[in-house]
């Protein structure tokens, strides 16, 4: 890495976004690898989604296994060590089971999915996978409201259901899901965390594990709400201000058909694909997104952390 990394860096900006100087964020070291396995396709059309995705959306491919093979191989190599599985739906790719048994031989595998695609053959495969690995799998499920109502209008009607009965039954596998949910910047954590876990515990799961992230005035997101205003940025951030430990992109990337990108909430921006290969995305990145602002504002990470 350029020792200079840290030093803030004039860039042109795109439409709409006035010019300035944005701080740039040095990676510090290749910790985790986000796999775009799914691209976009994805069983559900949901009305915040930040990577527009649903059935028959093509904009990013499905990985094939030898790709994302060869993905994990570039990644071990500069000393990654978790993976994370995203899309679209992962699980409405034909050979994710395989994907999985092949990544869970190098390190600890994360799927982010909505939970209503898991068959009793697909839960007695990952309950397999996961009590024959040395490294752990872990379950991400998403809940957007804590009622069928809130839920449902974003995901689409009986969505609500379905997502807690794959809860239930990824527990009952022995597989403890963790559900992720969105708030508003507005609401408070500790009251939106107690509202979740008191819903998941009516609901039959014994030991929930809870996610929070704020949303992105992302893809879909825009139309449902608002794109980022003129204010939400960090643009002329003061060098002495920046934490450049603050922000998830200083140890990680993401990879889709497309190449390499800075981070997975990124994929759909052009300037923030940085490469073909991993080895060529190690350059810091100039936090000049809307998405940077809301991930440097909360010191959110998509991670599991």
């Amino acid at each position: 890495m350029r020792s200079d990394s840290m030093r803030n860096e004039t860039l042109p900006v795109p439409a709409g976004i006035p010019g300035g100087t944005f701080p740039s964020q040095p990676l510090e070291h290749l910790d985790a690898l986000w796999i775009q396995v799914a691209g976009t396709f994805c069983n559900l059309t949901c009305t915040h989604c930040f990577v527009p995705s649903g059935p028959g959306v093509t904009r990013h491919a499905l990985m094939s296994r030898d790709e994302v093979g060869g993905r994990v191989s570039e990644a071990l190599e500069l000393g990654v060590r978790e993976f994370y599985f995203t899309g679209g739906e992962p699980f409405v790719h034909p050979e994710l089971l395989e994907i999985l048994a092949d990544t869970l031989a190098h390190g600890p595998v994360t799927v982010l999915t909505n939970g209503l695609l898991f068959t009793d053959a697909r839960l007695e495969r990952l309950a397999s996978l996961a009590d024959g690995s040395r490294y752990s799998l872990e379950l991400r499920v998403s809940l957007d409201g804590p009622d069928a109502r809130s839920h449902d209008v974003i995901r689409g009607a009986g969505t609500f259901e379905r997502a807690l009965d794959g809860l239930r039954r990824l527990e009952a596998a022995g597989l403890l899901p963790i559900v992720t949910v969105t708030r508003d910047l507005e609401d408070d954590p500790q009251t939106v965390c107690a509202r979740y876990v008191d819903l998941l515990r009516r609901a039959g799961l014994s030991r929930p594990r809870l996610k929070i992230l704020p949303l992105f005035q992302l893809g879909r997101e825009v139309e449902r709400t608002r794109p980022y205003a003129g204010h939400e940025t960090l643009r002329d951030l003061p060098e002495a201000e920046f934490d450049a430990a603050r922000l998830q992109c200083k140890s990680c990337r993401a990879v889709t058909a497309n190449g390499v990108y800075v981070c997975p909430l990124l994929v759909d921006e052009r300037d923030a694909r940085l490469s073909d290969r991993l080895a060529g995305a190690l350059e810091p990145f100039p936090l000049r997104h809307g998405a940077c602002y809301t991930c440097y504002v909360t010191g959110m990470t998509c991670g599991n952390g």
